[in-house]
């Protein structure tokens, strides 16, 4: 029987979606809320950081995998215009409705659709977007190549995948983002949430995560090329971008 991990948890492979998907159904609803708390606000500049090298332009089209709330999409829709397309996408059916309200909410209309897809599978054509972003959910997906590998499949020649994602902290960070890690945030989401056990995982997927240059080498071995990351807030996050040539 195929093994994985589901936070520091030893599981069967077959199991890990459905589990994974209990998570984001339980913490759907206050997800936006719990990001602010969690980063204090910092997710926002995250995002900002990782939309401002999209190299998207009017007319092109563009995937967000795994898009949840839809802040990268609302992002890039923006940037391609009324004329150009952004697909918001994820396989957690809870959060893409959330994602899909808050599209509407925000007047982004015409341009953007959501629709449920897998990230290991997606179900577009080959040579598809201009850019593909996932934007902390790599981490959650039961086999990270095969996900790395069909982003790159549909990306087009010139184009870039963009991975932002948790990652390595600077080793003097590292006693006071575990404090936080598994003190704080499962007190966090108990609080906030009623569900400390969800923000548990959270923090435990975050810790399994490949780091840096790790990463950096699964997305070499999926195709992509020229392969460069940006540390940001001491490496407690990383934006990665490959490009396919």
């Amino acid at each position: 029987m195929e093994q994985t991990h589901f936070g520091f948890e030893t599981v069967a492979t077959a199991e890990k979606s459905g589990r994974v998907r209990a998570v984001f159904d339980s913490v759907a609803p206050n997800y936006d809320l719990m990001n602010d708390l969690m980063s204090g606000g910092l997710h926002r500049l995250w995002k900002h950081f990782t939309l401002a090298r999209t190299g998207l332009r009017p007319g092109d089209r563009a995937l967000d995998v795994a898009g949840g709330t839809g802040d990268l999409s609302a992002g890039m829709a923006r940037q391609v215009g009324p004329d150009g397309l952004v697909l918001h996408t994820d396989i957690n059916r809870e959060m893409l409705e959330v994602g899909r309200r808050r599209l509407v909410d925000r007047g982004i209309v015409g341009n953007t659709h959501s629709l449920q897809a897998n990230a290991e599978c997606l179900p577009f054509r080959d040579a598809s977007f201009h850019c593909v972003t996932i934007g902390f959910g790599l981490r959650n997906c039961t086999d990270k190549p095969a996900a790395l590998r069909s982003m790159a499949r549909v990306t087009r020649p010139g184009g870039r995948v963009m991975v932002l994602e948790f990652s390595k902290a600077l080793k003097a960070l590292e006693p006071l983002y575990d404090l936080y890690s598994f003190k704080i945030l499962p007190a966090l989401g108990e609080l906030v949430a009623k569900d400390a056990a969800s923000y548990r995982y959270l923090a435990e997927s975050i810790r399994m995560h490949p780091d840096q240059e790790t990463l950096r080498g699964m997305m070499q071995e999926a195709g992509l090329e020229d392969v460069r990351y940006h540390n940001l807030s001491g490496g407690i996050v990383a934006l990665h971008i490959g490009y396919r040539y």
